[in-house]
């Protein structure tokens, strides 16, 4: 199976190893991430402004090119996908937004037919829980994380809002631990797995952004876990620069370990 893929600007220096696991995992799965050939930055964060278009057209144009292969458009990274899903959202039920955002690529030499949401935008996660399956996941393992004790750890980007992203139950979501079981790890629960690490407050105020980030790892640490896992590149940022009482790692690594193809990676 072939799927269009947006990386992103953080997979390409700080978070490479969620692109690079991710990758391999996917190959090892029977799927093909087919990098979009020319895509810039999401924008980072989606503006609420509803005249603000400009930063969102990077948005658009990968969700176009995605639509002309005929593929949905994978990312990996939190921020990314709800970048884009939220923009996708908005040309598909915003109609002046969308006439705006088509407007503008009308002036390009070459311009894409106008486009209205047609691409099915989601998250690896998703393409792992709907299109390969846990069970097949499951039986795909080669080396099983039994005795783990795994807590995972969504931040806010990955399910909110809510009736936009559709990926879980944003107040008790399920996605990360099926998948830590099918690999054969213990989910570890704790009151803090959905709650935000502070990532966008932590210029303006350090020390609020640094107490988020600490309840989140010792909530972790506090029942049991010995390492967190997430999608969120900025979480995992502020979750160690912050002191993280346990290691933090992309799910991805997690998985690739588990299929038997991160010492490929690794080298």
């Amino acid at each position: 199976m072939k799927v269009s893929y947006f990386p992103g600007c953080t997979l390409r220096n700080k978070a490479r190893d969620l692109d690079r696991y991710a990758r391999a995992s996917a190959e090892a799965l029977g799927i093909e991430l087919c990098e979009l050939p020319e895509w810039q930055c999401c924008g980072g964060v989606f503006v609420s402004a509803r005249d603000e278009i400009a930063s969102k057209l990077p948005s658009v144009r990968a969700l176009i090119a995605a639509r002309d292969e005929g593929r949905p458009l994978v990312t990996v990274c939190s921020a990314c996908h709800n970048v884009i899903k939220q923009t996708n959202d908005a040309m598909q039920h915003d109609t002046a937004f969308a006439s705006a955002v088509n407007a503008y690529l009308a002036q390009e030499k070459q311009p894409p037919l106008p486009y209205h949401g047609e691409t099915q935008a989601v998250h690896y996660l998703e393409l792992l829980r709907d299109t390969v399956g846990f069970e097949n996941i499951k039986a795909a393992v080669k080396h099983p994380l039994s005795g783990r004790k795994i807590a995972a750890y969504y931040g806010c980007m990955l399910l909110r809002p809510s009736k936009v992203l559709a990926l879980d139950d944003p107040e008790n979501p399920a996605l990360l631990e099926e998948l830590l079981r099918a690999l054969g790890a213990e989910p570890v629960y704790y009151p803090q797995r959905n709650e935000c690490c502070g990532g966008y407050v932590a210029l303006e105020d350090a020390e609020s952004a640094r107490k988020k980030s600490n309840a989140v790892s010792n909530g972790a640490a506090a029942h049991g876990a010995e390492a967190i896992v997430t999608a969120c590149p900025l979480c995992r940022y502020n979750l160690v620069k912050n002191g993280s009482a346990v290691p933090v790692i992309y799910f991805t690594e997690l998985l690739a370990e588990a299929l038997g193809v991160k010492e490929n990676v690794d080298g």
